[in-house]
Order: C-alpha cells, then structure tokens, then sequence
C-alpha cells in the first residue's frame, strides 16, 4: 500500500466483496478516490482512458477483450464503461474460473449505452459505493465516538471536537476530495469550483449519451444547491430556472438532467424513511435533495468559508450536506443506508441510519448551540414516541449531530450529543 494513501472505509469494504464475487464494480463521483482504492489492491491494472491506449482498448474490447484482461488478479479495470462490452467478457470470466477476487472495475459514470450487455452480473459481480472522504477519513475528525457503538446504546461516550466555526466551513467549502485534503487552503478551495465546471461542460454528457447547455446545467446546480436538504420538486426547480429561460422548460427536461447528474454520482437523493406509527399522520414520501458532496453546492453557489460564516441559516443547510455524506460512508460499513423522514405536519427527523438487521438510529443535524441542541432532541423524542413499537423495533439510539460544540456527551435523557467531528464508523 502506497505509504501517502490515506486508508478509506471503502478498503475494507472492498476486500469482503471480493473474497465473495468474482468482480467487484466501484462507482462514486469523479476525484473521490476510486481509483486510487483499487490500486491498493490490484496485482494488475488496465487504464481504459490512458492517453494514446484508449482507441486500442476500446477496438480490443471488441476484437478480443480476453486479451485485456490477462494479467495478475485481482486485476484492476479503470474506466470500464468507456468499453460495456468488457462487462460480460468479465462476467463469462468469473462464471467460469474456480477462484475469486479476480477484477476490479472503476467508474465514474453509468454508461449511456448498454445495449451491447447480455447478462446482468448478478452473482458474479458485486457493486461498491464510494463518496468522497468523510472527516474521520481525512483524518479531521478524532473518531472518538463510533457510529456502531452507538447502535448498542452505550451509558456513556466522550469525545472532545477540535472543529471550530472557522475550520467547519472550510471542510464544507473544500469538501472531500482526496487531492483537496492536503492542499494549501485557497488552492484546496479552488478544486470543487473546477469539478464543477468539468460537470457543466463535459462530465454531465457522460450519463446518458445527451449534450446539454453548459448554462442551463450551472442554474439547474445552483438550485439544487439552494435546496439542499429539500423535497423540491422537478416543479419548483423549473420555477428557478424559468426566469432565464427564453423558451418553454418542462419538468421533463429538469428530470432528464437530474437524473444525468445522479448517474454521474453528482446528486445522490436521500429516500424517505417509512416507519410504523401509531398517528394516522400521512408520510412524505419524496425524496430529499442531496449532492454527493457539499462542496458542490457552495461551490454552486459561488460561496467560501466566510460567506458560510456570515449566513448560518445556509451554512446549516451546507452542514446537513456534510453530516449526510459522512453518514453515508460510515452506515456502508455497518450494511446500513441513510434515509430522512418528515410528515405532513412538518414532524422531521434529517437522517435515519437503517441497517440490514432492523436497528436503526434517528438523528438530528444541527450546526451548534444549546437551544438548537434542545430543538433536535425535542424533535428525536416526539417521533419516537409516534413510532408504533408493537410493530417494528424501538430506536437503537438518538442523536443530535452537531458541527460547532466543545464535547461529545449523553444526556440524562438518553440523547447523544456528538460532534461531527468526533465520530467514525
């Protein structure tokens, strides 16, 4: 393993679903670290992309795709979507060899065209999610409080947050971009401004084939943007995007689009969370708006570290961006998804942590604050109380999530406070 490499949740991860399949497929955002991840493990490796190859690869893939993939395994594949075909070659492979752990594969986005696939892979060839670095991975949280000790109701955590105001909104603005972390601040800053001007005039085209405005898709982030953390509807973004619209704009067309930005892992909604209340109270069921990573909204916005500081109500909004992608990457560790959940009389909870076995954990996002803190827990505990326990589990725990705050710690009513800061997987 590279020396510099710092270790990512997703190694881990990696190497269980190898020693089960035969393939394993990393997908994630463009710079979030894929690449380099499957490098740690590979025996072998194939650029698909690599300057002056490319041409040949794709034509072999065709031709004789056996022949790419010779070599030690597991044997690494970056790229793989420029060449679809590779996929059943991969999958003829695996169904046919007495070992596993035999490829990698790595991409940036789901290919438009996979017309030219036969099987589905299913067995043979597992799928891995990666985001961009959480704090514990770029090592800018102490990972004092473990998000899966948290599932077994500890009597006591303790944690101390070296996150301040200032520091806080300059990991937002930065983001988790594994190049960005080791950066000097201004140029650190400037990499999400640079990916997202990658996604408005190239990237987005990779998801299904389509070219599109390079304007329209800057409007379109930068409404996403202003509703993170949201249910806006396709409606409510074609309101944004009507004002400088010259023509009619569908809420198809807004859909087509948000639907490339999530097959390139840019937008990444998080589904409403149903659970069994005692309350007839209607359930939302719309997803809520999310980037993959909150860099890509400030830097939508056109926003820095200072403006988050003088606006906390959008510096909240950033922050609930950030907590999301953070517990995204720990709950993958523990077979768990994320989720949000509010109902028709605006009862909220920002994020459930659902794991595969039933437990789950309700948890509020709040930037700091003692009469924030109080307003999350007040909110934890009318919800769990609505929930029918005849009918599913009780709340393995509660916590309130916090960006700005001295100290992990439970209360005496069994609530967890925890800084971002301090937690881990």
């Amino acid at each position: 393993m590279d020396k510099l490499y710092k270790p990512r949740i997703a190694d881990k991860l990696l190497q269980r679903k190898l020693a089960g399949k035969g393939a394993v497929l990393i997908e994630g955002a463009k710079w979030c670290g894929k690449t380099t991840t499957a490098e740690q493990i590979a025996k072998s490796i194939l650029y698909m992309s690599e300057p002056g190859m490319m041409d040949q690869n794709i034509r072999m893939a065709s031709i004789n795709p056996t022949l790419l993939l010779q070599g030690d395994r597991p044997k690494l594949i970056d790229e793989w979507q420029i060449a679809p075909q590779l996929w059943d070659s991969i999958r003829f492979e695996a169904d046919h060899s007495s070992s596993l752990g035999l490829f990698v594969l790595t991409g940036s986005s789901v290919p438009a065209d996979m017309s030219k696939v036969v099987h589905s892979g299913t067995g043979r060839i597992g799928w891995l999610k990666m985001r961009p670095m959480s704090l514990w991975e770029s090592q800018e949280s102490t990972g004092e409080v473990s998000l899966a000790e948290l599932f077994n109701a500890p009597d006591q955590i303790s944690g101390i947050n070296r996150q301040d105001m200032d520091r806080l909104a300059f990991v937002t603005c930065r983001g988790g971009w594994p190049l960005a972390v080791d950066m000097d601040r201004e140029i650190a800053l400037d990499q999400a401004f640079d990916y997202i001007e990658a996604v408005e005039k190239r990237d987005i085209q990779k998801g299904d084939g389509v070219e599109r405005d390079p304007v329209r898709v800057h409007r379109l982030l930068r409404s996403l943007a202003r509703n993170q953390g949201s249910q806006a509807s396709c409606g409510t973004i074609r309101a944004d995007l009507q004002v400088n619209e010259s023509d009619g704009l569908s809420e198809e067309t807004i859909s087509s689009y948000i639907k490339a930005l999530k097959e390139i892992f840019v937008v990444e909604d998080a589904e409403a969370w149903n659970p069994n209340l005692r309350s007839k109270t209607a359930i939302r069921t719309s997803d809520t708006r999310y980037f993959t990573d909150p860099s890509i909204a400030t830097a939508a916005l056109g926003i820095g570290p200072n403006d988050l500081i003088n606006d906390l109500n959008t510096f909240g909004l950033m922050f609930e961006t950030l907590c999301v992608r953070d517990l995204r990457v720990y709950a993958e560790a523990l077979n768990g998804n994320v989720y949000h959940f509010r109902d028709k009389n605006e009862l909220e909870c920002d994020a459930v942590v659902h794991l595969r076995n039933g437990n789950y954990g309700l948890v509020e996002i709040k930037l700091g604050g003692a009469d924030l803190i109080e307003e999350g827990a007040k909110s934890l505990k009318t919800l769990a109380s609505k929930i029918d326990t005849e009918r599913m589990k009780e709340p393995a725990f509660k916590m309130v999530l916090i960006g700005v705050g001295t100290y992990a710690y439970r209360r005496e009513d069994g609530i967890y406070v925890v800084p971002i800061g301090c937690l881990k997987d």
